[in-house]
């Protein structure tokens, strides 16, 4: 049963994809959060809700929310709810990843310089985009996401380096993470910087496909 909920999340995720691509508005208002609704599940039935994977379940909960409020018809009226659904989502996903909290050592600041790096410059960009757009307003609300989100990146990529961490769930976490980050990336330049050509189809398959593994390798490393 809860390999078919995997699946089912797979295949729902397709049939949004496809309903990207062809502009099928009323397939997306279901398959959108149906994708998060049979990963919730598969979660619940595969995984003991407690400790860490608690925190992942209230994660996947809160983009189901998000995910929600950023469907209305009214956007702008809703963006900064669905922001603040995906900001705890991350911080869910953060306090997942670090119960119990990981030992610092010298692996930790040389992920951080590594995140920074990467992320800082298209942070920057975006908010000058925001900026330039006349929506000033939000520059702060994103610039609080975009430290979360590098917050979430940072700890998933340390599972890496963690001994009580096996191999393939640190490897799915990491991907995940990545793939997550790109989708929020991509929004963001698409809606306050320029828009990318594929740019919807793309991040709604790396948003998809990085949630998934997020799940995967948690349910891999806190599962029954």
């Amino acid at each position: 049963m809860s390999t078919t909920l995997f699946a089912l999340a797979i295949v729902t995720a397709v049939i949004e994809w496809v309903a990207v691509y062809k502009n099928w508005r009323k397939v997306e208002y279901f398959a959108k959060p149906g994708v998060m609704v049979f990963l919730l599940a598969w979660l619940v039935l595969t995984g003991d809700l407690r400790g860490s994977l608690l925190w992942f379940g209230l994660g996947i909960l809160l983009s189901l929310a998000g995910d929600i409020f950023l469907m209305l018809s009214n956007e702008r009226r809703w963006f900064l709810f669905g922001l603040g659904a995906f900001l705890l989502a991350h911080v869910a996903y953060i306090l997942g990843f670090n119960t119990p909290p990981p030992a610092f050592n010298s692996m930790t600041f040389v992920v951080a310089l590594m995140v920074l790096v990467s992320a800082l410059p298209l942070i920057r960009r975006i908010l000058l985009g925001m900026a330039k757009k006349g929506l000033r307003q939000l520059v702060e609300p994103v610039r609080v996401y975009a430290t979360v989100i590098s917050l979430m990146l940072f700890s998933a990529l340390m599972t890496l380096f963690r001994t009580e961490w096996a191999s393939t769930p640190a490897y799915l976490v990491s991907l995940g993470a990545v793939l997550f980050i790109s989708s929020d990336m991509l929004l963001a330049w698409n809606k306050f910087v320029r828009p990318v050509r594929g740019g919807q189809l793309a991040l709604i398959i790396t948003y998809h496909l990085g949630q998934m593994a997020l799940i995967a390798g948690a349910v891999g490393q806190f599962g029954k």
